[in-house]
């Protein structure tokens, strides 16, 4: 880059709040407008949906796109969308709903604008079959009544026509025929009766669904032949129910039909939702291979042909198995004594958990040899219905000799399932539990992030389970469930939580020990953590010489009583002492900020756990600087290879800081590593919201670059900015937005062009004139017209005058070999009134355009078409289109598609015709260009 031309200018008062428009550039069937300026935009299910959300204001606002809850299975509401174009490649029928689009800036209020995306689809319909059960007799279709109910899913809602063969089949057609709708399904399906069933009922009939076509989707049909043999399903199982087998074992369950025409299709379900992932299903035969206990449970063959209700029967699969028992030891329970004494009674109990429990069976060992009930050992096994899976073994009138080992062994009768033996001593060591807390264990004090273990001694014979549980409130422990259980007495928690502080419960369990009152006792837990101060981080900008206060503020601390502060600057100590327990912050103040104050400053607030720390980073940094929205009015050049672009941005909080003094622009050429630095001296002081450009020249033809924007102060260079810039050659406008490109009304015409789209557009005075949609077709797009209803009269004129377009001279003298530009637009001229429509080239420098470069007048039909003009300024310029009332109301004159190009028009429209009065113009400018290098060359 040879050298770079700089031009600065300061603007005011751009900041401006939030607007918002939502557009469409996807798949869309319609989109119409609804009340309080919302749309509806109707989508087919599988299209992509596309919406962008186009926003204006400065600071450029934020952008969030949300949805109202919709169906559970769409989580779209559950997060939000942070750019401009929401898209959703093949959108479903569950996502239908509201979208919102909500742009924010901090100036005024958000601005919100919705859209309800509408998603239609039709399915494929289906003919169910029934006979009224008090008619059904014998043969099920022999001079009966039956009805034909045809439904679909589809939005919107759904037509139902029948016919019978290729007969229509409509209300009154036929005497034995009835179409109607249930009352109470009304539009949800079609019912077709047949009256006492003749020879010409039995046909094929077939039922058309329709939702006209909308979105493009077709008609969708179903054809049901009904005969005198058309029966409901009927279906056998060739299995045993239940079945009983051991885990690893292949099962086959075999389903067959009956009966049914047409015939049935048969499908396994199962009780646990889905069929299990190895399953294989062939034909009406399921198989199970190495079956395990969770694929156990009931399995149903389904059997339907759309004739009356399907068939089912049902089997269930038992997987045998045998879980770990359990055992309780019961002292005398007539004599209200918790011991275990020589004369008294003593009750072994022995649980174990057995699928099928019919099969489970027990027997008794002592001291490794059978034992069988006697009068002194009776051994009973309880009834299934009340305690599954139990035998108790009640020795009566104990004896010395009755000590020793005795061993409960529980098997099932179909075996392949190994038995289960619990071993019980009964000795005269044998004693009930006792639960104490040791010395110094409760409180138990511990800080946050520790291993902590809660202890209860337990002494007795046998040792019971010990069971930990929440002794202050109804809470779950730290694994999740309400009880905990421990085989030692100890409960260890793995990362204490400040949530845990509390009393827990340590409580013996009648299992594997005694069957008496539950012993228990209370561990009290104290976790103690550091403060929790806020902020965490805060970053302050501050100018020399101005004040900075800094606010540690304490949310939360165990012991609260906080023992003392101490604020830090790197490390070195500023100021310490102990905490005003009256307050629950503390400040550092600086009177006046000087260089050697810039840095992190660091407050700690200490208690018996920890610190808490704020941190607080104090620098002059400017902020960075916000790009406005690119200029309409790109900066062209008669030089062939270069282009211009006009930077316009704004400083973000100018005032927090010391006075800006110049901006450090850095820019590159994409994809090479050097930059090209300046700086951009600013004069007096930025204000919030004031709009500064800089003009980039010498960029070369067609290339992007990168361009870095970075304020300085009195501090050093602040915050930078990237963007990258585009070469374009293109100017195009559509109206789509409402600053309509920066075009103008002229101050001077008689009336103003009005910018609309056909679906606000009312055409009710004015049927016959005016466009029935945009350049593109669209309903709702926008485009600009004059509107020549009263008060307008013959002659008026609207003009609308484009922004100015930079052709920088080569010389001061002026430019020898004008560039030439190409501007096209479109028009729409439909109406028996319609006046004149003109475009002018005004150069600056000129008091007055000269004759229009382009001029039409009368009816032109119902349809858009294209103008192209070469145009060849000698200065910086605009272009105006000028549109003269017709002699009555019906002569409404719209233009879009605005576009103007570097280098001559290419394939103009065929229309040149029109252009007649242009050619004078052009003829007259290439004259003046003529003479005027003539006379350059004479120099």
């Amino acid at each position: 880059m040879t050298r770079m031309l700089t031009h600065f200018v300061l603007f005011f008062s751009s900041a401006a709040s939030p607007t918002v428009r939502i557009i469409h550039s996807g798949h869309a069937c319609n989109v119409e407008e609804e009340r309080h300026t919302e749309r509806v935009y109707t989508i087919r299910e599988g299209e992509t949906l596309e919406l962008t959300c186009l926003v204006t204001g400065h600071p450029r606002p934020q952008i969030r796109w949300t949805k109202t809850a919709g169906s559970v299975s769409d989580r779209f509401q559950d997060s939000s969308v942070f750019n401009e174009t929401l898209h959703i490649a093949k959108i479903l029928r569950t996502q239908g709903g509201r979208y919102y689009c909500k742009a924010e800036n901090g100036l005024g209020s958000p601005a919100i604008k919705s859209i309800r995306v509408d998603v239609y689809y039709l399915d494929d319909p289906v003919v169910t079959v029934h006979q009224s059960i008090g008619e059904a007799k014998e043969q099920f279709y022999y001079e009966r009544t039956v009805f034909l109910r045809c439904v679909a899913n589809s939005n919107p809602p759904v037509r139902y026509s029948w016919h019978r063969g290729r007969e229509v089949l409509t209300q009154g057609s036929d005497k034995g025929v009835e179409i109607y709708e249930p009352f109470f399904t009304q539009g949800e399906t079609k019912i077709l009766k047949l009256k006492n069933l003749r020879p010409q009922d039995y046909a094929n009939y077939s039922c058309i669904a329709s939702v006209r076509n909308v979105c493009g989707i077709p008609d969708r049909s179903v054809i049901f032949r009904l005969t005198n043999k058309t029966a409901s399903p009927s279906i056998k199982l060739l299995v045993e129910d239940p079945i009983v087998v051991n885990p690893g074992q292949t099962v086959s369950l075999v389903c067959i039909t009956t009966g049914g025409e047409p015939p049935p299709i048969l499908t396994w379900v199962s009780s646990n939702d889905s069929l299990p992932q190895r399953s294989v299903v062939k034909g009406g035969t399921l198989t199970l291979p190495a079956i395990t206990s969770d694929e156990a449970g009931a399995y149903s063959c389904v059997a339907s042909n759309n004739v009356g209700n399907p068939a089912k029967k049902s089997t269930t699969i038992v997987v045998r198995a045998l879980k770990k028992g359990r055992f309780w030891i019961t002292p005398d329970p007539y004599h209200n004594d918790d011991n275990i004494q020589i004369g008294r009674e003593v009750k072994i109990s022995c649980q174990v958990e057995a699928t099928p429990p019919e099969e489970l069976t027990f027997s008794w060992l002592k001291n490794g040899r059978a034992l069988r009930s006697s009068e002194r050992m009776v051994i009973t096994q309880t009834d299934p219905d009340i305690s599954p899976g139990t035998t108790n073994l009640d020795i009566i009138d104990l004896k010395f000799t009755d000590f020793g080992t005795y061993t409960c062994v529980a098997a099932l009768k179909g075996g392949g399932i190994p038995e289960i033996s619990i071993d019980v001593n009964i000795s005269s060591t044998t004693v009930p539990p006792n639960l104490t807390v040791p010395r110094g264990k409760s409180p138990l004090v511990a800080r946050e992030g520790d291993t902590v273990e809660l202890e209860c001694l337990v002494s007795g014979k046998p040792k019971p389970i010990i069971l930990w549980s929440r002794a202050d409130k109804e809470a779950p422990m730290p694994d999740g469930n309400m009880q905990m259980e421990s085989y030692d007495g100890v409960l260890r928690i793995v990362n204490v939580s400040r949530e845990m502080t509390g009393s827990y419960r340590c409580q013996t369990s009648q299992y594997n020990g005694f069957n008496v009152k539950p012993r228990e006792a209370v561990v009290e837990l104290i976790v103690q953590y550091p403060p929790t101060v806020e902020p965490v981080y805060m970053e302050m900008r501050q100018g020399l010489g101005r004040p900075v206060v800094m606010t540690c503020r304490v949310l939360r601390a165990h012991p609260s009583r906080v023992l003392r502060f101490e604020w830090l600057l790197s490390n070195r100590l500023l100021h310490a002492g102990a905490f005003d327990a009256q307050r629950d912050e503390t400040e550092y103040t600086i009177r006046s900020l000087n260089r050697d104050g810039w840095g992190e400053y660091t407050c700690n607030v200490i208690n018996e756990a920890g610190a808490g720390k704020c941190t607080f980073q104090v620098t002059g940094k400017a902020y960075a600087p916000e790009f406005y929205y690119d200029t309409y009015s790109p900066l062209w050049q008669n030089r062939p290879r270069v282009y211009g672009f006009k930077l316009q941005w704004t400083q973000m909080n100018p005032n927090a800081v010391d006075r800006i003094v110049a901006y450090r622009l850095g820019i590159r050429q994409m994809g090479l590593q050097r930059w090209w630095e300046q700086e951009i001296p600013v004069d007096g002081t930025i204000n919030k919201g004031e709009l500064m450009t800089h003009n980039l020249t010498e960029l070369i033809k067609p290339e992007s670059y990168e361009v870095r924007l970075t304020p300085i102060t009195r501090f050093g260079e602040g915050d930078s900015t990237i963007r990258i810039v585009t070469y374009s050659g293109e100017f195009h406008c559509s109206f789509e937005e409402e600053p309509i490109c920066m075009f103008t009304q002229d101050k001077n015409d008689d009336f103003d062009w009005t910018r609309h789209s056909a679906a606000t557009r009312d055409t009710k005075y004015t049927p016959n004139t005016g466009p029935s949609g945009d350049r593109s077709g669209s309903k709702q797009g926008f485009y600009m017209y004059i509107e020549t209803s009263r008060p307008r009269k013959e002659g008026d004129q609207a003009r609308l005058v484009s922004p100015f377009f930079n052709v920088a001279p080569k010389n001061p003298y002026g430019i020898t070999n004008p560039p030439a530009y190409c501007f096209s637009f479109f028009y729409h001229m439909y109406g028996k009134h319609i006046g004149t429509l003109n475009a002018f080239l005004k150069q600056k420098g000129q008091t007055t355009s000269e004759g229009p470069v382009w001029s039409l007048s009368g009816n032109q039909g119902d349809r858009w078409k294209q103008v192209k003009v070469s145009i060849h300024p000698t200065a910086s310029f605009q272009v105006v289109l000028e549109g003269i009332r017709g002699p009555g109301i019906e002569g409404d004159i719209a233009i879009d598609d605005v576009t103007l190009e570097e280098g001559e028009c290419r394939d103009p429209p065929p229309n040149l015709s029109s252009t007649a009065p242009s050619t004078s113009s052009h003829i007259w400018l290439l004259c003046i260009t003529l003479v005027m290098t003539l006379l350059e060359g004479q120099r």
